[in-house]
């Protein structure tokens, strides 16, 4: 398994942006699938975006309609979350996690990931 960490929550008004970081303390973290997920209050887990571990694929929960986007620097060992017109229906936790097995695929599927991030809160207010 590999240490993640988010950062880059906050505070934004409706129509706003974030981007968001997940900072991996191994190397490792650029040979693995990494997804976005995030929890608002009383509801559950939900899938945002998954990036293949080159940079070349990626996959959108339909819900988003381009208006976020997914992308990684291997020499950072980071993936970022770049968030565009906020909605209040974003605020939630946002955890990034790494599919640290060795199938080729993008999962959004929760249990698919087995390296979790302590999560960084996103809140839009209107």
């Amino acid at each position: 398994q590999v240490q993640l960490v988010e950062s880059g929550g906050g505070l934004v008004q409706t129509g706003g942006s974030l981007r968001l970081s997940c900072a991996a303390s191994e190397r490792a973290i650029t040979t693995y699938a990494v997804g976005w997920f995030r929890q608002a209050p009383g509801k559950e887990r939900e899938f945002v975006a998954a990036i293949n571990w080159s940079g070349s694929n990626t996959y959108y929960a339909e819900f988003l309609k381009g208006r976020f986007t997914i992308s990684r620097d291997h020499a950072k060992n980071t993936v970022y979350l770049e968030m565009d017109n906020l909605k209040v229906e974003d605020t939630a936790v946002y955890y990034c996690a790494a599919d640290t097995s060795w199938v080729q695929r993008l999962s959004p599927i929760a249990s698919d990931y087995n390296s979790w991030g302590p999560g960084t809160q996103v809140t839009v207010s209107s």
